[in-house]
């Protein structure tokens, strides 16, 4: 069987690009998003008593990688891409019909004449990424005490911390009062070692950058530390 499915909206997040963004939502707590609904489903009455429910689920679809279609192994970066395992068994983003899902906190609801924006914690989303269901989450149905994780039974742990260089602290100082919690979003992302695995073995201080909103951020590893350098404007 085939079935037509519509976006409902589209999401703002301050991720610019898959590289960087956490494996999972919830884990960068700084990183805050909006859900923009659009056309007929930007109505006030499609969120009604949304609000009385402290997190929600979000469908959406991979966009930047649904179109190179599925593979029944993938490599998960949990197991430092080197073990296979079936799609089934991972969130991998190449999937048959390429939909994701995440459960994020929820912030508030605006809805008025202009439209509704849902704003929401704990994404881990790309810009621009297309919505295609909202649901609420029911903790008595979907938190499962006794439930078993296979081989992601436990928060994915670095021993990284993030410190900033001279230069960096200068310009954190300058740009966070226009950017919600970027420090402790900068951090965030970084403490998770957005690396790819072979890297993460490989003693070298290579320098990388990354996008966050419209900032350019790069940093290296060194010591045990991810070491800010630079923080500017992505023009």
């Amino acid at each position: 069987m085939t079935f037509s499915i519509e976006a409902i909206g589209e999401i703002r997040s301050p991720y610019q690009q898959k590289f960087a963004v956490p494996r999972q939502p919830g884990l960068v707590t700084a990183a805050c998003a909006e859900i923009h609904l659009h056309g007929d489903y930007a109505h006030p009455d499609s969120v009604r008593g949304l609000t009385e429910f402290s997190h929600i689920w979000v469908l959406f679809i991979f966009h930047e990688t649904v179109a190179a279609g599925w593979q029944p192994l993938v490599r998960p970066p949990r197991l430092g891409g080197n073990t296979r395992k079936g799609v089934f068994a991972t969130r991998a983003t190449y999937r048959p019909n390429g939909i994701g899902m995440s459960v994020v906190k929820l912030e508030s609801v605006q809805a008025d004449e202009h439209g509704v924006i849902i704003r929401v914690r704990g994404a881990d989303w790309v810009n621009g990424t297309p919505v295609i269901d909202i649901k609420p989450y029911l903790p008595y149905a979907e938190s499962i005490s006794n439930a078993q994780g296979g081989f992601a039974d436990a928060r994915p742990h670095t021993a990284l911390t993030t410190v900033f260089s001279t230069e960096a602290e200068q310009q954190l100082c300058q740009l966070e009062p226009h950017y919600l919690e970027l420090r402790l979003l900068i951090s965030q992302v970084l403490n998770q070692d957005p690396r790819p695995a072979y890297k993460k073995a490989a003693h070298q201080e290579k320098v990388y950058g990354m996008s966050l909103y419209d900032l350019n951020i790069k940093w290296q590893v060194s010591n045990g530390e991810n070491q800010v350098i630079q923080i500017s404007k992505d023009f």
